[in-house]
């Protein structure tokens, strides 16, 4: 139980530091180096953007060509599925997906980058060198996460909208201008934006966990290992029960 709590601390500890150091950039307090922001921007949109496009036109399509079904046995004829493909993804599927695939990806390549820096002492190295590991290697990944995933959700629920609109077009025999029509009925900017501050949220979690299992993964290659499992894990776990909690502050505040 003390080491539960012991890593709960620390957790929040490092955290506060990486707020600190990421709002001391951003005003200009500390010095960064826009090449390091530019290439984890790359990393993380760019290359992530493929299996973006390729899981949500996929989920989009389940997703229409299930709902079609249960419309067309319930009542005969398949509607409202542009209606609830768009209202599914842009308040929850596309954020969660999202933001589970870059756990898997961008999550475990940071817990991976770092923890192999910290058993070769790299980051000692850093140190010593005056350079402060959290200026240099958290505030970077941190702001690109927060920023980037949000932007990943929008895109994955314009793709996975369109996938349905395939299957409704192709399958469903829906007119596309009948889809389109329901589909943008329920996009409002309440709605939009409830996705979104999810993503940012779920963006932060998957950039605070793996900074956390990076710089504190256990020695040798079999510790980055550990650490990179457990980095995937617990930000997937934590992304889902976060979700309950923000579905009812954002409905509370009527953003949604």
């Amino acid at each position: 139980m003390e080491n539960f709590f012991s890593n709960i601390y620390k957790m929040f500890h490092i955290l506060s530091e990486i707020i600190v150091w990421s709002y001391l950039v951003l005003v200009g307090k500390k010095r960064s180096d826009k090449k390091i922001f530019i290439d984890q921007f790359y990393e993380i949109s760019v290359n992530s953007f493929p299996i973006i496009l390729i899981t949500s036109f996929a989920t989009g399509m389940v997703l229409a060509l299930q709902l079609g079904i249960v419309m067309q046995n319930w009542f005969g004829d398949p509607m409202f599925v542009g209606m609830s493909v768009s209202f599914t993804f842009s308040k929850e599927l596309s954020p969660i997906l999202t933001s589970i695939i870059m756990a898997g990806r961008i999550g475990a390549s940071i817990t991976a980058e770092i923890g192999t820096m910290k058993v070769t002492e790299q980051l000692d190295a850093m140190a010593s060198l005056g350079a402060h590991p959290l200026q240099y290697l958290a505030v970077p990944k941190f702001l690109s996460c927060i920023i980037i995933i949000p932007l990943l959700s929008v895109v994955s629920c314009i793709i996975s909208i369109l996938g349905g609109l395939f299957v409704s077009i192709k399958i469903l025999k829906i007119p596309y201008s009948l889809y389109l029509k329901d589909a943008f009925q329920t996009m409002h900017i309440s709605t939009i934006m409830h996705g979104y501050l999810k993503a940012i949220f779920f963006g932060g979690i998957v950039a605070w966990i793996s900074l956390y299992k990076g710089f504190n993964c256990k020695e040798g290659a079999e510790g980055v290992g550990e650490a990179t499992t457990s980095c995937v894990v617990t930000s997937i776990i934590l992304i889902l029960v976060s979700d309950y909690f923000l579905t009812s502050l954002l409905t509370a505040l009527k953003i949604s």
